[in-house]
């Protein structure tokens, strides 16, 4: 029986990685070629076209990818402090309105992004916010900060605030003791946050390119229009970086994660 569940369990895992590496495989394989018509199994042409064009670019891709970078890394940091701040409150503390807190701040999850978008970009209009990059910064942090803190919710339930009554019983004041006691243990929970919301920023297209009205021009706003175009190389190369870029967000991430808790432990156990 056990030899039974042991084979199935390494049955789904396989299928689990051949559904998430055959996308990827035939995504690298568009990018080397030219044409590719049914009913061939194989490319008929291959060609380094779209590899040319877009290092032609790389001019410009530098400087978007700065700009998505710079807007992304905004709205990750105050996604990750808002979303502190919101998990506290509603995890450690009891208040009047409490449980429409908790609804506002999971609203974004419910409303279609398009509603969303077309809503906002009236109200930035009259703000003076559209075709800034204030606005997309902050229509961007509208629909991270749901993930932060979600989040940092289940790590402040987690941790609790015994560790920080202690400290309080032993002359912390109420910022010390969080400062010191809890935050260090919330660092790892703290970094996925702020991944998650910069993953999440930096893949926005449809909102960035309707409050920044094309002003605002980052990664997305140049690969999707390719997506959506007969350039299905191009496009191709275009997501291979977008996703070499979110791997290597999260792997550094889970690196600094992964070194923080170690130390962490070494200095309790000490």
């Amino acid at each position: 029986m056990r030899k039974k569940r042991i084979s199935a369990a390494n049955i789904i895992l396989a299928c689990f990685v051949f559904t998430i590496l055959l996308p990827v495989a035939v995504l690298l394989l568009w990018t080397v070629t030219e044409r590719w018509a049914w009913p061939d199994l194989f490319p008929q042409v291959l060609s380094m076209r779209a590899y040319e064009g877009v290092f032609r670019k790389r001019g410009m891709l530098s400087g978007l990818f700065l700009s998505s970078i710079m807007i992304s890394s905004v709205v990750a940091a105050l996604s990750a402090a808002i979303g502190t701040m919101t998990a506290r409150a509603l995890v450690l503390y009891e208040f009047r309105g409490k449980g429409l807190v908790h609804f506002l701040s999971v609203l974004p999850f419910m409303v279609p992004a398009t509603v969303f978008a077309m809503g906002i970009q009236i109200t930035f209009i009259k703000m003076g916010l559209n075709n800034t990059v204030a606005g997309v910064t902050v229509s961007h942090l509208i629909c991270s900060l749901p993930y932060a803190v979600r989040l940092m919710m289940d790590g402040t339930a987690a941790i609790g605030d015994r560790l920080e009554e202690q400290a309080r019983v032993l002359g912390a004041s109420a910022v010390q003791a969080f400062v010191c006691v809890t935050l260090p243990v919330l660092v790892p929970v703290l970094l996925s946050a702020f991944s998650m919301s910069y993953i999440v920023s930096f893949s926005q297209y449809f909102l960035t390119l309707l409050i920044g009205g094309g002003q605002v021009r980052t990664f997305t706003v140049v690969m999707v229009p390719y997506l959506q175009s007969g350039e299905r190389n191009i496009a191709c190369v275009y997501s291979v970086i977008f996703l070499g870029v979110t791997l290597e967000v999260f792997g550094v991430f889970e690196k600094i994660a992964d070194r923080w808790s170690r130390n962490l432990d070494t200095e309790f156990y000490a």
